[in-house]
């Protein structure tokens, strides 16, 4: 059942979901020239933990390391934002980072 709800399988069953994210999201606002993919994580990954996304947040801490940030400073942002977002936020996005990290 887990596989019928994963992000792929929302994206064939709604395709246009699939089209918006590939072309608007990752292909005009992603490739902007405005900030830098780097900035652009860092943004991201404070919104999506934040917000209290897990989901979301796994795959772009994955992007944010992919993009040249570290890992210490994304223990700095997710401690940072335990004060603007709430503890639980904070300590939430901290399993996932232990997920994504591998620690």
């Amino acid at each position: 059942m887990a596989d019928n709800l994963s992000p792929a399988a929302v994206y064939e069953f709604i395709p246009k979901l699939g089209e918006l994210r590939d072309t608007v999201l990752f292909g005009d606002v992603w490739e902007g020239p405005e900030l830098s993919k780097r900035d652009r994580s860092l943004i991201t990954v404070a919104t999506l933990v934040a917000l209290y996304r897990t989901d979301e947040l796994r795959g772009h801490l994955q992007r944010a390391l992919d993009n040249g940030v570290t890992e210490e400073e994304l223990k700095g942002l997710i401690t940072h934002l335990a004060f603007y977002a709430g503890w639980p936020t904070a300590v939430n996005a901290g399993r996932v980072a232990m997920e994504v990290f591998g620690d």
